[in-house]
Formats: C-alpha cells, sequence, structure tokens
C-alpha cells in the first residue's frame, strides 16, 4: 500500500470539504477526463495486445512525444526496471541531434515500431522528428503503416494522416489534458505493447480512485491545502530517495510546473517544484532547505521493501572505524534511514514535512502514486483558485517560434 505521513497540524475538515465537494463536481461532470481513466483505458490494454500479437518480429518500440505525452511514460519505464518487458522500450523527448542519432544507430527498422504520440496532432517537435525518421530509414509513404503507430485526439490532423496512410491509431480522450495522460493511451498503448503489467497499473490507480472519491480519504486534500495556503512556503521539494526515481521527478516537476503557474490578472500564481534524489542530494541541495530561507515544504518518497538488496559486509579498516556501524546493514536499509533522519532534522526545524512509502515498486503502487499526484494536483489548482488544465504560457512561446522560422 501507500502511505503518507503529514508532519504539520491538519486542518478542521470543515475548511476542506469545500475543495472536495469542487473535485466531487469535476469528477461528475465529466470535463476532466483523466479521473476516468482507471476505468476507460482497460480496454486499450486488450486492443494494443491484438495489435502487437501480429508483430511478432518486432523487437524494439520507440515512443517519440514531448511533454506530457513522454514523461509519464519514462518515468514509468524507469520505475519498472525490474518488470518482465519482453521488448526494449526507447523514448525520443527532445529536439536533441544527439539522443536522436543516438537511438537511431541502435535500430534495425526491420524489427522496430515507432509511437508517434502528439495530443493535437501538429506537436512542432514530434512531426519534426517523425520526418527525421523517414528519411533516416527512407521509408517509402506506401510502407508507413508497416513502421508506425499513431497516438493522437480523435478527428485531429494526425489522424486525418494516418487515415490516408493507413495507419493504426490509438486515441487519447479530448477530455484528457497532455500531462494527466499517462493511463491513456499515451502510456497504455507503449507499455502493453512491451508487456509491463498495465492492468495492475490501472487497479493501482483505481485503488487511490477509491480511497479519496469513496472512502473519502482527507490525506491528500490537508496536504494540498497546508502546502498551497503556507504563508511563507511556495517551493515544494520532492525528495526521492532511489536512483529509480530520477523521471518520476521530471514528471513531477512538469505536472505542477505546467499545472499550478498561472497569471490571475495582474497576480502571478503557482506552486513551484523541486526535485531531488536522495541520498546523494543530501550533500547539495539539503543545506539551502536546511539553514537558507524558511520557503519550502518538502515531501520525502521512499520504497519500504528491500529484499534485493545486498548487505554491506563486516569490514574494518584502520583509521575507518567511525564508519562501521553501517556494517552488515542492508543497502536499502541504509538508504530508508538516511531519509529518515534527513525528514527528522528539517522536522525538528519547524518545516513542513510529509512523508510517502510505497510498500514495493510494483506496478499498482506505482500507478497509485500517479494518480495521488494527479489528485494532489487538482486539488491544488482549486485551492488557488485557478484553471489547473491550461497552459497560456507554453502556447506563447510556440507562436514566437513559428514566426521565428517561417520569415
Amino acid at each position: 500500500m501507500l502511505n503518507n505521513t503529514l508532519h504539520f497540524k491538519l486542518q478542521d475538515l470543515s475548511k476542506i470539504t469545500a475543495y472536495a465537494n469542487r473535485m466531487n463536481d469535476e469528477l461528475q461532470s465529466g470535463d476532466i477526463g483523466y479521473y476516468h481513466l482507471v476505468d476507460t483505458s482497460l480496454n486499450l490494454i486488450q486492443e494494443s495486445k491484438e495489435f502487437i500479437a501480429k508483430k511478432s518480429h518486432i523487437k524494439n518500440i520507440v515512443l517519440v512525444g514531448m511533454g506530457g505525452s513522454s514523461c509519464g511514460v519514462k518515468a514509468l519505464k524507469e520505475l519498472l526496471f525490474d518488470s518482465c518487458a519482453d521488448k526494449n522500450l526507447f523514448i525520443i523527448d527532445n529536439t536533441s541531434s544527439h539522443i536522436f542519432t543516438h537511438t537511431m544507430q541502435k535500430l534495425n527498422p526491420e524489427e522496430t515500431l515507432f509511437v508517434i504520440a502528439s495530443k493535437s496532432g501538429t506537436t512542432i517537435e514530434v512531426i519534426s522528428l517523425f520526418k527525421l525518421i523517414i528519411a533516416h530509414f527512407d521509408f517509402k509513404c506506401m510502407n508507413l503503416h508497416k513502421y508506425f503507430v499513431f497516438i493522437t485526439d480523435l478527428n485531429s490532423k494526425l489522424h486525418k494522416l494516418a487515415d490516408e496512410l493507413n495507419i493504426k491509431c490509438f486515441f487519447i480522450p479530448k477530455n484528457v489534458g497532455g500531462r494527466f495522460s499517462v493511463l491513456s493511451a499515451i502510456g497504455i498503448v507503449p507499455l502493453s505493447f512491451c508487456n509491463y503489467d498495465t492492468e495492475a497499473l490501472l487497479k493501482g490507480a483505481k485503488a487511490c480512485f477509491i480511497d479519496f472519491f469513496e472512502k473519502k480519504d482527507t490525506t491528500i486534500l490537508q496536504k494540498a491545502y497546508h502546502y498551497c495556503t503556507h504563508k511563507n512556503a511556495h517551493i515544494n521539494v520532492l525528495f526521492s530517495y532511489g536512483d529509480a526515481f530520477k523521471a518520476f521527478n521530471e514528471w513531477y516537476v512538469q505536472l505542477i510546473a505546467e499545472s499550478l503557474g498561472k497569471k490571475q490578472g495582474y497576480k502571478r500564481i503557482g506552486l513551484t517544484p523541486v526535485a531531488l534524489i536522495g541520498a546523494r542530494d543530501q550533500h547539495s541541495f539539503l543545506q539551502l532547505i536546511m539553514d537558507g530561507p524558511k520557503d519550502k515544504t518538502i515531501t520525502f518518497l521512499k520504497i519500504k521493501d528491500s529484499y534485493k538488496a545486498p548487505l554491506i559486509p563486516n569490514i574494518s579498516f584502520n583509521y575507518l572505524q567511525n564508519c562501521d556501524f553501517t556494517n552488515e546493514i542492508n543497502l536499502h536499509n541504509l538508504l530508508n534511514a538516511q531519509c529518515d533522519a534527513t525528514a527528522q532534522a528539517l522536522i525538528t526545524e519547524n518545516l513542513s514535512v510529509d512523508i510517502i512509502e510505497l510498500e514495493t515498486l510494483d506496478a499498482w503502487h506505482c500507478g497509485y502514486l500517479m494518480y495521488y499526484y494527479e489528485l494532489f494536483t487538482s486539488a491544488c489548482g482549486i485551492m488557488l483558485g485557478i484553471d489547473t488544465y491550461n497552459q497560456p504560457g507554453v502556447e506563447v512561446g510556440k507562436l514566437i517560434l513559428k514566426n521565428m522560422l517561417s520569415k
């Protein structure tokens, strides 16, 4: 299970009930589609597996996407590093010559399926990379259906191209925003192609849905209210203990930053996300949290299960005896002890801290965790009085780019 312990004063339920009602309204209205993906995406698993079963020659899946069309999938790939995937999953999510060239050099096109993911169907980076792949392998237009699958909105321009070229399309519900789409076709299709346990992923997310909407667990609301109404702290630090969380941290930054950084008239509103990896960043950013301005709240993320971690050997060296206290301790238990000690140090500094513990790192817990953070983001948006689901600031740069390169 996922356990979230809050180390700050809780609010009377009367202060947060209205926000819970607003989220229920969003759920019932159907306008915010990610709430329902825990159920509606189940059909995608079977559709994906039936499609890929006819392509037994495929050994590599290459997802080409940007932002919400790649961040969540990359996070799940790294979190589920110990899963029994039966295909290589590559993700190209930047217009960087290095990553493009490096990936292409690894691929035999006759053993590769490229997944072009763009909700709008016109994401300039994705379409540019799509063209580069065609040119790199000298694919002919009449044969593109053998090498490509599209994930996009129904009736998007990319969908219309797919119809013309006979390319298979999987669809994202129109009411699901890109950065909330990891449990839609964006994540379910490529992960199912590779035989990740996407059913368990959705079951974990469903469990979080039940805890929040049916069992009325208020932990997420309490945390969101405290962090959004804090008088001094407008930065939330996610301190994730384990290298497997690196891409998850990137997804968290995108989800929070793009959802909660908004203008409201002349007022600028936001909760700034910072993502760290423990124990490594205890030797860098922690000093600023401990002794710098108290403008941060801190979330610690850890995994309880340590059964695969090695024991530190009982070796003692002259001059290094003061390090012997970790001898015969499980390496993962050492990591978690560092997490707990750091959290306790920050609590003694009267900083607002919460700790998320995952029982183990599997698809079920990953689904729960990602849905938890989507709910947390929605709750924060309501409490900040903003539109959580748009991104007008991003669109301005896109228009400027088009004007610059069209001259």
